[in-house]
């Protein structure tokens, strides 16, 4: 049996700008329930739901203060239920974001941690002596300054790879691997049908504690944060045997899945599938240059490099990451939808994404990311891509009745849900057509894939499955570009939307950003 995450396409919804149900301003788990039908509509396989746990919302929930609730802005278990029984009855898994490597310094685990080194939740966290009058070791957080904080009350140190607010668990504490375990079988148990693993790389740091290498390929123009190598505090031997640890909680329910978050380099992203992952997430599309001959090759790279019987994943965008339409301009994101959904592989989309959604800029005195607080002027806040979703051409776009979060794009009277889906030719369309042909074509899900190259910044690639070929060839180029192929056939889908069922004898016209999937003769 396929198991089903192979077959499917993830659509990632960010809880607090998908739809407001109280009129506060702030998604929430009853508006996702009101909106889940779109998503059956619209054809993707399941949802995955970015963390809507008890937060202090230091970093919008990825700061969690108890792993098995659900924070009063979202709702309750109550609603979450909901969600989970209405997306099963459309056909919809349900994907939960959890987060093993540190919680809230809220959590009542740290309070008692740090209440006094003798506490026996003291080893739950990573607690060290000062060094020379000062951190422990020259360790960088991801916002920011030193990964250390001092805590005068007990007179040391604790570590943490993001915010003083998200204190590091200690995975070598079998303790801690039992408490997240269980807090794993909670969701389980109430149906989830698997986890997206937040930042699975940082899960554990040299024991040693060894001082990180300079960046020799830093420079003033790059953010403070990347000036050392993160050499001992990222992608450790030790993180095997912990993800083989929660890999045994899911093996005990029936055909669940585990998503890691991996922002590593490509020969090392493939090594997590030997650590008991289905799919560490390959990003590299995200920063790649988007021309022909460098997708073209890492596609390739990347299709050598799994491991025998490793299924790939493409993503290209997400919570944290410039839009899709932004990097590449609204009529390449085009061709990115078309180059998403034919890779061999399990697709991510991100929400918003499939209406062509760009990045919004955000007023300094509206911004909400501690990322851009912490780290200003480098690019790297994340607010833009986290905007209310435009439902309809209303006040605040059908998202809420009162002022959001944060602003929606200012063309949200024309690029909405209720415009798009009504528009033949729009973006929205043409995700709705793609990920239809992708589930009802073998060759397009689960077929193999085929190594073409490129030509002329034409992209071209094959997909079969047994007596079933397609060819897929995507105009990355602004010049109208004519290509040769194989066999003869017809046009199954055009970027642009206009000729379907057309047929060619082995040349095809392509117009400037126009991609197609092509039905070859065998």
């Amino acid at each position: 049996m396929t198991e089903w995450w192979r077959r499917a396409v993830i659509y990632q919804v960010y809880p607090r700008s998908f739809q407001d149900s109280n009129t506060d301003g702030v998604g929430d788990l009853p508006g996702l329930l009101q909106r889940l039908e779109y998503l059956a509509w619209l054809g993707v396989d399941a949802l995955w739901l970015s963390p809507v746990y008890p937060s202090p919302m230091a970093d919008f929930g990825y700061d969690v203060s108890d792993y098995t609730g659900i924070d009063a802005l979202f709702g309750d278990l109550a609603d979450f239920d909901r969600v989970v029984a209405k997306a099963h009855a459309l056909g919809l898994k349900v994907i939960l974001d959890f987060v093993p490597n540190h919680t809230s310094d809220r959590h009542p685990w740290f309070a008692e941690s740090r209440s006094s080194r003798a506490n026996p939740k003291r080893d739950w966290y990573i607690w060290r002596d000062g060094k020379t009058g000062g951190p422990p070791t020259n360790w960088l957080s991801e916002f920011g300054g030193s990964a250390w904080t001092f805590d005068a009350a007990t007179g040391q140190y604790y570590y943490h790879a993001y915010l003083a607010a998200q204190p590091d668990l200690n995975w070598r504490n079998p303790e801690v691997r039992a408490a997240m375990h269980a807090a794993m079988r909670f969701w389980l148990d109430r149906g989830v049908d698997g986890f997206r693993l937040d930042t699975i790389e940082h899960l554990i740091e040299d024991s040693a504690l060894r001082d990180n290498p300079p960046n020799e390929n830093w420079t003033p123009a790059d953010p403070p944060t990347q000036k050392l190598r993160r050499r001992f505090t990222t992608d450790q031997p030790e993180i095997s045997e912990a993800l083989q640890g929660l890999r045994s909680v899911t093996d005990d329910y029936d055909n669940r899945v585990l998503i890691g978050e991996t922002y590593l380099p490509l020969e090392r992203v493939v090594t997590y599938y030997g650590h008991g992952i289905h799919l560490p997430f390959n990003f590299h599309l995200i920063g790649a240059a988007w021309q022909a001959k460098t997708i073209a090759a890492l596609i390739q790279r990347y299709e050598d490099l799994l491991p025998p019987g490793a299924w790939p994943n493409w993503v290209l965008g997400n919570h944290d990451r410039s839009r899709i339409a932004a990097r590449v301009g609204p009529a390449q994101a085009r061709i990115a939808a078309m180059l998403l959904l034919t890779l061999r592989g399990t697709p991510t989309m991100y929400y918003g994404d499939e209406l062509g959604l760009s990045d919004v800029p955000i007023h300094p005195e509206r911004v909400q990311d501690p990322w851009e607080k912490n780290v200003p002027g480098h690019g790297l806040g994340r607010d833009p891509v986290r905007t209310p979703m435009p439902w309809d051409g209303s006040l605040h776009g059908g998202f809420s009745s009162a002022e959001p979060w944060l602003p929606l794009n200012t063309d949200s009277t024309k690029l909405n849900v209720e415009v798009l889906r009504d528009d033949p030719a729009s973006i929205l369309t043409l995700y709705r057509k793609l990920l239809a042909l992708r589930s009802r074509t073998p060759a397009l899900s689960i077929g193999d894939y085929g190594h073409i190259g490129h030509d002329r910044n034409v992209l071209m690639f094959e997909r079969r499955h047994d007596q079933s070929l397609y060819m897929i060839a995507l105009n990355m180029s602004a010049t109208e570009i004519t290509v040769s192929l194989p066999n003869s056939g017809r046009v199954a889908l055009s970027t642009h939307l206009d000729r379907e069922t057309e047929s060619f004898v082995r040349l095809v016209a392509l117009r400037a950003d126009e991609g197609v999937v092509l039905a070859l003769n065998t």
